[in-house]
């Protein structure tokens, strides 16, 4: 599936987590970052960062104030029109029946699931028998039941074109969904096997929103549709910026702390003001750093601020950031009296794609040489040192290094000197400090950065230092974040660029479109799909679809091993550093904080007794 549109790189890191699945031929709706933020912290110990707190030790009641970047235009993840807010909303409203911990392994929700069993490796049919929580409801009573699994499986299986939206991999493998012993078991059967089934069914939505067409197309939003979460909407104001949920009064678990949570329209170089003005309690931040610039002392000529009573004001978007500008962003969130900044390292996987169709990077030989060129580690430190954040270069493709079966897979790469293989490759340097050549032509090379982000620059800064030490001359460019895919990167338009994938629970479906081979369109052309690097194999293909539907979870991690060292061996890419997430939360707050590949549980939230 091509990428439907550009969003938010939060809602890229979001949305990959609720979207896997295990099919061969149709990817999950995911879009690359084409913002870069500072990446995380040593990934092998910063797996979360958020306050832990008993809930006997919390308060009940108040209001918790949330920063959004605007009221979604839908709560369904699944239509095009969904954000990352789309995504933090569905987590208080509705059910998933696996939820990611933090090392992005996903473990069922014992509010909506009592237990999930699947057939073993080797029988077939695969057969996976749900136990519901019996006493899980949707907003009008109904319970969830089998009914609500296959109006879901129909919406978003593909086979249905009238459906439109997200076609997440998994559901075009389900074969039939039917009831068990009792109307809360569900028999779901699979026509091949899917190894990443817990992917599946997260978030769930009620039957009335999917069992057609017409209902599953309208946007979904605040107003008299059935929930299932902690909470439920009270007030949805697109036009005010605020959503406002409350305390679901049918909720069968752990009642949650806080009365009322409202998420209100920020916009990121705002929040810091918010913040300081106790107009917000959780705020992330890595854009409001990443992308820190002084902001206007009053509004543009024409334009006049409306106040929106709790919300903060929109601002123009400011210039780029400076480095120092960002550095002195964060300095200032640390100083913000009664908030503490979390950091963790996000899901989400920060690197340079060579495009494989564009010459000089025709040539297999030259693209391993330039992997080989590239410091990883001194990369990371140039780009997060500056913010005060532990470098720590990555050696996957495939997997984050706080994810569970991650394995630093670099030196597939080969051990020879970068210059030894530009040598190899024809590429010879005429003399000391000069800009190889061959065949009369110059090796220089684009590098395109996405606009506006310090930590990006940074990067772009230390791969052409990178990158002129082995003789290739590289000029970065930049593009906005509107044109960054649509006109770069699905184009073509490109030798070098520096994006991030994000990375889920479920990598056998989720980044298979980013590597598979580019197949030729009806017109003969080659068509990328997902994959803007360009370079692919048969070999690549098949391990990601065996690892697909294999369902023993070791066999199914060499696999993705294998891959990735197939991946590093074809110069496809090279995986630099893992982006971090920055988060401002009131000092007296617990259980909130920076997630990673978790999720928030909102019933925990809540200010200190």
């Amino acid at each position: 599936m091509r990428v439907r549109q550009l969003i938010a790189a939060a809602a890229a890191l979001l949305l990959a987590a609720v979207l896997g699945g295990c099919s061969e031929d149709q990817a999950p709706a995911r879009t690359p970052a084409p913002a870069p933020a500072p990446a995380s912290a040593d990934p092998t110990t910063s797996t979360g960062d958020v306050r832990p707190a008993d809930r006997t030790d919390v308060r009940d009641g108040g209001t918790l104030r949330w920063a959004v970047d605007g009221v979604p235009a839908t709560l369904d993840v699944y239509q095009d029109a969904a954000t990352a807010d789309s995504a933090l909303l569905a987590h208080a409203l509705y059910p998933s029946l696996f939820r990611p911990d933090e090392h992005g392994r996903l473990v069922p929700d014992p509010d909506y699931l009592e237990g999930a069993e699947s057939t073993p490796p080797g029988r077939l049919p695969q057969v996976v028998t749900y136990r519901l929580n019996r006493h899980a409801v949707w907003s009008d009573g109904t319970p969830l039941s089998a009914a609500d699994l296959t109006a879901q499986r129909a919406a978003l299986s593909g086979l249905d074109p009238a459906y439109r939206g997200a076609h997440p991999a998994g559901y075009d493998a389900i074969d039939s969904i039917t009831a068990g012993a009792d109307p809360h078991e569900v028999r779901v059967t699979f026509r091949r096997p899917c190894a990443e089934w817990r992917a599946l069914f997260g978030p769930l939505y009620p039957a009335a929103e999917t069992a057609t067409a017409d209902a599953f197309n309208r946007p979904l939003t605040g107003g008299p549709h059935p929930t299932a979460g902690p909470y439920a909407v009270s007030r949805y104001d697109a036009a005010g910026g605020t959503v406002t949920v409350v305390r679901n009064p049918l909720w069968w678990g752990d009642r949650p702390k806080t009365d009322r949570i409202d998420f209100l329209a920020t916009p990121p170089e705002r929040r810091l003001d918010a913040l300081d003005q106790d107009r917000l309690d959780i705020a992330p931040l890595t854009t409001a750093v990443d992308r820190a610039a002084p902001a206007p002392a009053t509004a543009p000529a024409g334009l006049t601020p409306v106040p929106v009573p709790g919300a903060v004001p929109p601002a123009p978007v400011p210039p780029a950031a400076a480095p120092e500008a960002a550095a002195g962003a964060l300095r200032r969130a640390e100083a913000l009296p009664g908030v503490t900044v979390h950091r963790a390292a996000a899901a989400s996987l920060t690197q340079l794609t060579l495009n494989a169709a564009r010459a000089p990077l025709t040539d297999p030989a030259l693209r391993r040489a330039l992997v080989r060129a590239v410091d990883r580690r001194r990369i990371a430190e140039a780009a997060l040192g500056p913010l005060g954040l532990p470098a720590a270069p990555l050696g996957s493709h495939l997997l984050a290094g706080d994810q569970d079966g991650y394995r630093d897979n670099s030196a597939a790469a080969g051990p020879d000197a970068a210059a030894r293989l530009l040598d190899r490759a024809g590429w010879k340097r005429p003399g000391a400090g000069r800009t190889r050549v061959k065949d009369g032509r110059e090796l220089a090379l684009t590098l395109l950065v996405p606009a506006g982000s310090a930590t990006a620059g940074r990067t772009a800064a230390a791969l052409t230092a990178d990158l002129a030490e082995s003789g290739v001359a590289v000029r970065a460019v930049t593009a906005p974040a509107d044109t960054f895919v649509r006109d770069h990167l699905a184009a073509g338009d490109y030798d070098l660029a520096l994006f991030s994938w994000p990375a889920g629970a479920s990598p056998a479906g989720e980044q298979r479109p980013a590597y598979a081979k580019p197949r030729p369109d009806a017109d003969g052309a080659l068509d990328p799909g997902g994959n803007y690097g360009r370079s692919g194999t048969e070999e690549i293909d098949r391990l990601f679809d065996r690892a697909a539907a294999e369902l023993d979870p070791a066999a199914r991690l060499d696999l993705l091993q294998e891959a990735d060292v197939r991946i590093w061996q074809l110069g496809h890419s090279v995986p630099l550093y893992q982006r971090p997430e920055l988060v401002g939360v009131r000092t007296d707050l617990a259980g909130a904080g920076a997630w990673g590949f978790a999720w928030p549980r909102f019933q925990d939230i809540g200010r200190n007794a």
